[in-house]
């Protein structure tokens, strides 16, 4: 069993390309509590940098990245 926060919502980025699964993930983290986890999905390589970079420039927490085969999972707590 994991320790593993359970996300609020969960976000569908796969097939989207830069900067939209940025522009997506900015756009659900506004719409959800502090303290909640939200799960983001997508494919695209440049979401990797992109997500990190949101979380370190905007102060919420990248609990969690996975890369499976190129399709990547974040979790990412709202912190403010």
């Amino acid at each position: 069993m994991s320790n593993e926060e359970k996300p609020k919502i969960s976000l569908d980025c796969i097939g989207l390309f830069c900067p939209e699964p940025l522009f997506e993930t900015r756009e659900k983290i506004d719409s959800i509590d502090v303290g909640d986890v939200l799960e983001v999905f997508a494919d695209d390589p440049a979401a990797e940098e992109d997500l990190k970079r949101f979380c370190k420039r905007t102060g919420h927490s990248l609990l969690k990245f996975e890369n499976n085969n190129g399709e990547f999972r974040f979790l990412i707590k709202k912190e403010k």
